[in-house]
C-alpha cells in the first residue's frame, strides 16, 4: 500500500541483533521510506519444555545495532535516497494476546493461524506449536505495522514459504522479501542460538555449513539424483567427525535431525528415489542438535544447554537445454 509516496518496510525480529539482522534493515532502508523493527520474543512459537526464558534478551545492544545503521543511512536518507527507522515495535505480550493468556500447548486455547500441510513438515514435525506460534504472531505484526514489505532471512528458509502462503491466502498486501544468509567467517549460518554454543561446540557444529555447501556443489556440477545429494551432505559429516551409536561425535554427540530436500515453491519432500527436476531447483536443508560437551572445562561448559541449529541452501533452477 502507498501512502502520500511512502513505502514501509518492516523487519520483525525477536532480538539478541546479530549482523544478519542489520542486513535485513539495511535491505529494507534500501528499498523503503519508512522502516520498522519489531522486538518480541513470541511465547506461541516455543513448545512446553522449549528454552523461551533462556531466550538472549538483549536490548540495549539491540539499540546500539539499530541506532547504528539508522545513522549510516541518515545522510543518504536526507537526499531522498534510503529509507530511515521510523520506530521499534516492543509490544508487551498482554498486548499481543489481549484476550487471553498464549497457550503453547498443542491443542491449547485461544486464537491462532494454522499453516498446513507445510507447518507439520521438518521444523513442524520436531516442533509441533512452532509455525501455528510464528504465523500467528506474524499476522498479528502485518495488522499491526500494515507493511508494503516485509523481510525475512534465508536460514529461516521453511518459515519464509509459510509465511508467503500466509500472505496469498489471506490476501494480505504486503510482499514477502527473503535475503540471503548471513553467515560467520567458519561458515555457521547467524543465528541468535550460536551465543549458547561457546568456542569447542562451534568447530563441530559448522560441520553442517559445510556438509550443504558439498551437496549444493555436487549438484552445481550436474548431479540430480536425491539420494546422491543427501549422500554428498552425510558424507561431510562421515568424514569430519566419528560415528558411533547412530551419532556423530567431537567433543559432544551431534544429533542429525534431518537433512530434506523439497521443492522450492511449498517444500513438498523430493524422496531418495526422485529427482530434481532443474528447471524448478530445490532446498536443501538441515537441523541437528548440539548436545553440552562431554568433559566441560570451564563454568560456561558445565552449565551448557542442549543447542538445535538449522541450515539450508539454494539449489538454483537451470535453464534446461
Amino acid at each position: 500500500m502507498f501512502r502520500d509516496g511512502k513505502q514501509v518496510g518492516f523487519v520483525p525480529t525477536m532480538g539478541a541483533l546479530h549482523d544478519g539482522h542489520v542486513s535485513l534493515v539495511r535491505h529494507a532502508l534500501r528499498e523503503n521510506t519508512d522502516v520498522f523493527v519489531s522486538i518480541y520474543v513470541n511465547p506461541t512459537q516455543f513448545g512446553v519444555n522449549e528454552d523461551l526464558d533462556k531466550y538472549p534478551k538483549t536490548w540495549e545492544t539491540d539499540m546500539q545495532k539499530l541506532l547504528e545503521v539508522k545513522e549510516e543511512f541518515r545522510e543518504a536518507s536526507g537526499k531522498g535516497m534510503a529509507g530511515n527507522i521510523c520506530g521499534i515495535l516492543a509490544p508487551t505480550t498482554k498486548v499481543m494476546y489481549p484476550v487471553m493468556p498464549p497457550s503453547s500447548e498443542i491443542d491449547g486455547e485461544g486464537s491462532f493461524v494454522t499453516i498446513t500441510p507445510i507447518g507439520r513438515w521438518l521444523e513442524g514435525a520436531s516442533r509441533p506449536v512452532f509455525f501455528r506460534g510464528v504465523a500467528t504472531v506474524c499476522m498479528k505484526l502485518f495488522n499491526i505495522v500494515q507493511p508494503d514489505r516485509v523481510y525475512f532471512g534465508q536460514k529461516d528458509v521453511q518459515q519464509s514459504v509459510l509465511i508467503r502462503r500466509m500472505v496469498k491466502d489471506f490476501h494480505i498486501p504486503t510482499e514477502v522479501r527473503v535475503i540471503p544468509t548471513s553467515r560467520e567467517s567458519d561458515g555457521l549460518a547467524m543465528s541468535s542460538r550460536n551465543v549458547y554454543l561457546g568456542k569447542r561446540r562451534r568447530k563441530d557444529a559448522s560441520v553442517l555449513s559445510r556438509a550443504l555447501l558439498r551437496a549444493q556443489d555436487a549438484y552445481n556440477q550436474g548431479e540430480l539424483s536425491a539420494s546422491a545429494i543427501r549422500h554428498a551432505a552425510f558424507e561431510v559429516f562421515d568424514q569430519l567427525m566419528e560415528k558411533r551409536d547412530g551419532a556423530y561425535w567431537g567433543c559432544q554427540k551431534v544429533e542429525i535431525d534431518y537433512i530434506a530436500l523439497t521443492r522450492p515453491d511449498d517444500m513438498t519432500s523430493i524422496e531418495d528415489e526422485q529427482s530434481i527436476n532443474p528447471s524448478e531447483g530445490a532446498i536443501l536443508s538441515a537441523a541437528i542438535k548440539v548436545w553440552p560437551v562431554t568433559d566441560p572445562q570451564s563454568e560456561e561448559e558445565r552449565n551448557q544447554i542442549s543447542v538445535r541449529l538449522i541450515d539450508n541452501v539454494i539449489l538454483e533452477s537451470k535453464t534446461v537445454q
